[in-house]
């Protein structure tokens, strides 16, 4: 039975533990949340043990991981003191807001000989995970062009009724930090390193401290190039959208189904998909932070587990999870000096 504690009281942490109690083998043992009625709420929901205090929380036992759903400014802070006292940690995205307390948190998980992952959830969904093979055997061509559009909406008490929410200090960032980071993450996965970027963000509809609006120019290490945007200010919200293309076609995702695959020899798989029934695509995501099919979190908290038994890599590991961090930093500093900047 592996025990597993959560970080956080919030929306997303119930979703982590609608998750794991779809696991079999899965208990949840113990809840750390800033708010003690929702921490409470929590356990009286999934089960657990409720402290307001980290450090006691932290010593409960038996205890083998922890899930962190806290605000993104804290969640290093959080995954070393857990990593100090042996807990595996597996992360909401992003891993944090900063690329050097990023590396402090891997830095600490070695250290401590202790598993380190993300929630990027969406590499699991079956459609992004075929796109991911087919990419990987070169069957779009030579990459030439990529489109990624997160036209999203929150209402103004999506951030008035959050404490962390909008502010600099403990969300990091807005639209691209927070909600468009799930995007940045596949186009890496997908397409590789980015090493250029021109962007401008602007803070268009909202009252908050950070932006709402972004849009960014992306050169990639393979030669494509592409466009990304990212909001929470498109009244009612969309679906998110990507379109990759190289030489031998274009393939399209709404949300994590393809949409469109219109290759020169799409093949048997791809031929099946174009066939398939569309399905609706689910606009949830694109005008609520509710998440109420909780599928790929808990896919890859199964792989996390996985990850632990065998001593293997998890789904996106804190490396992995570094670089979308790093690439939405370089993305900020652009829009902030006016000038493109290499992605180190």
């Amino acid at each position: 039975m592996t025990k597993i504690g959560i970080i956080g009281a919030g929306n997303i942490s119930d979703t982590h533990a609608r998750a794991a109690l779809e696991i079999d083998g899965v208990e949840i043992t113990a809840i750390y949340g800033h708010n003690r009625d929702k921490a409470t709420r929590l356990a009286q929901l999934y089960g657990g043990a409720v402290y307001e205090n980290l450090e006691s929380f932290l010593e409960h036992r038996p205890m083998d991981m922890v899930m962190i759903g806290s605000p993104s400014g804290l969640h290093a802070e959080q995954g070393i003191a857990a990593a100090r006292r042996g807990l595996h940690v597996l992360v909401e995205k992003p891993i944090d807001t900063t690329v050097e307390r990023t590396d402090l948190l891997i830095d600490e998980c070695q250290r401590a000989g202790v598993k380190l992952g993300v929630f990027f959830q969406d590499r699991a969904a079956p459609d992004i995970a075929l796109l991911k093979q087919l990419l990987d055997e070169g069957r779009l061509g030579k990459p030439i062009l990529v489109s990624a559009r997160v036209k999203w909406y929150r209402p103004s008490e999506y951030y008035r009724d959050s404490r962390w929410r909008g502010v600099f200090a403990l969300d990091g960032g807005g639209a691209l930090m927070n909600q468009g980071v799930h995007t940045v993450d596949l186009l890496l996965w997908l397409m590789g390193d980015v090493t250029r970027v021109n962007a401008k963000a602007a803070t268009a509809l909202h009252d908050i401290e950070v932006e709402d609006t972004v849009v960014a120019t992306l050169e990639y290490a393979n030669g494509a190039i592409g466009t990304l945007e990212a909001t929470t200010s498109v009244f009612p919200g969309y679906p998110r959208r990507i379109e990759l293309t190289g030489s031998e076609g274009t393939i399209i995702v709404e949300d994590s189904q393809i949409f469109a695959a219109d290759l020169r020899n799409p093949g048997e798989d791809l031929a099946r998909i174009q066939s398939r029934p569309k399905e609706a695509v689910d606009k949830a995501r694109s005008t609520s932070p509710v998440i109420s099919d909780v599928s790929g979190h808990r896919k890859v908290l199964e792989d996390f587990l996985r990850a632990i038994e065998t001593n293997g890599k998890p789904m996106c590991d804190g490396y992995e999870g570094r670089r979308s961090v790093e690439l939405v930093l370089a993305i900020y500093e652009s829009s902030r000096t006016g000038s493109p900047v290499t992605v180190k």
